[in-house]
């Protein structure tokens, strides 16, 4: 039977495969307004090395995705994201951070360019509303010479008309990890091309009788990567057709302990703000690199000018690895160096030759 935690969270939501995860014997946690799986039966560390060695599927249909169509998409979220857009060709993806006026992290997101029309943005479960919100106010301010408090008042252009669709509920999402992935995809694959073979690539492919949107995305650090975009309802058989040709169910632990590993961050901890309600600047991270443009083709968004401030002084985040008789420092505490304290720790996590934690410290420190 599966433990289900009592969080005394009223009418917690429920993915299309959370019946698969009971009988499989999963833990269940409250995520986001989530009932999720944290591990099944075999445990965090073989879910871990099973993603690591064969592959690992996991449900992640409780991350918000949001659809933007009409002429207005592009301009939209030209100015509501920090990577360019309008250089995604369809058939590629890109990691992007939803800013704040001040330079800080209103969420972390993956934004797809499957078809010409349609940009589908995907979000931590936990942010969903708040990322809603955050839009719909820049979109109210289309035309503001005055802004609005989400453009921290600057002047928000006329988008022109688009469109926003929440189907999160509509969409089944699952993430294929590790070595084996591929071949599995294509031991079920009955039409279509696989992405090609580079990170953030995609395609459309007809897999175990379904229609499937397939990125080569992830959040594991793996090279061989897939994540699966379906109808729902069709979520389930694609779940049993993929465990039956060899993927192992992982949970969120080991979801957790890879990304980690990997030395991916995770809003609340490495993203957003502190314990203190202190905003983490978004170049804290070494993988701001990738998700912030400055170029001028990208033009003016919210938060660019603080951004550029924070490219040129960032703190970056360093992966310690402590030995196993060490004590590992709690999650988001202060870090010490020679008796100062000059930063912070974030995530941690245990693993079978040590532990590793990601800190946050000064650039002078870091490069210690």
């Amino acid at each position: 039977m599966s433990a289900v935690e009592d969080t005394g969270t009223p009418a917690l939501r429920r993915t299309a495969l959370c019946d698969r995860h009971v009988a499989a014997g999963a833990r269940l946690i409250e995520f986001g307004g989530w009932e999720m799986p944290v591990q099944y039966p075999t445990g965090i560390v073989e879910e871990h090395l099973a993603t690591r060695r064969h592959a690992g599927l996991f449900d992640v249909s409780h991350m918000g995705r949001f659809v933007f169509g009409g002429p207005g998409a592009v301009p939209f979220l030209q100015l509501a994201l920090t990577n360019n857009c309008a250089g995604l060709e369809v058939g590629e993806a890109q990691y992007t951070i939803i800013p704040t006026a001040t330079g800080g992290a209103v969420d972390d997101a993956y934004l797809y360019r499957f078809v010409e029309a349609e940009y589908l943005l995907v979000v931590n479960a936990a942010n969903r509303q708040k990322d809603r919100d955050h839009f719909q106010a820049l979109l109210a301010a289309s035309g503001s010479p005055d802004g609005c408090p989400a453009s921290g008042g600057a002047s928000v252009p006329d988008f022109g008309p688009l469109t926003m669709q929440d189907r999160s509920e509509e969409i089944v999402m699952l993430s294929l990890q590790g070595p084996q992935s591929r071949a599995i995809v294509e031991s079920l694959m009955e039409g279509g091309l696989l992405p090609d073979p580079w990170r953030n690539q995609l395609s459309t492919i007809r897999l175990a009788g379904t229609d499937v949107w397939v990125g080569r995305t992830g959040y594991t650090g793996e090279p061989v990567c897939f994540e699966l975009f379906a109808p729902a309802e069709r979520g389930p058989a694609l779940w049993d057709a993929l465990l039956a040709a060899g993927a192992a169910p992982v949970g969120l632990g080991a979801r957790d302990t890879l990304r980690l590993e990997a030395g991916l961050p995770l809003y609340g901890h490495e993203l957003g703000e502190d314990p203190e309600g202190t905003e983490i600047p978004v170049f804290a991270v070494p993988l701001a690199k990738l998700a912030v443009s400055l170029s001028p083709l990208k033009g003016e968004f919210v938060g660019r000018a603080p951004l550029a401030k924070q490219q040129a002084a960032y703190t970056r985040i360093v992966r310690r690895d402590y030995s196993m008789l060490a004590d590992l420092p709690r999650i988001i505490q202060p870090v010490a160096l020679a008796g100062r304290g000059v930063g912070r720790q974030g995530s941690e996590v245990f693993r079978g030759a040590g532990n590793v934690a990601a800190d946050c410290l000064p650039p002078d420190e870091a490069a210690a």
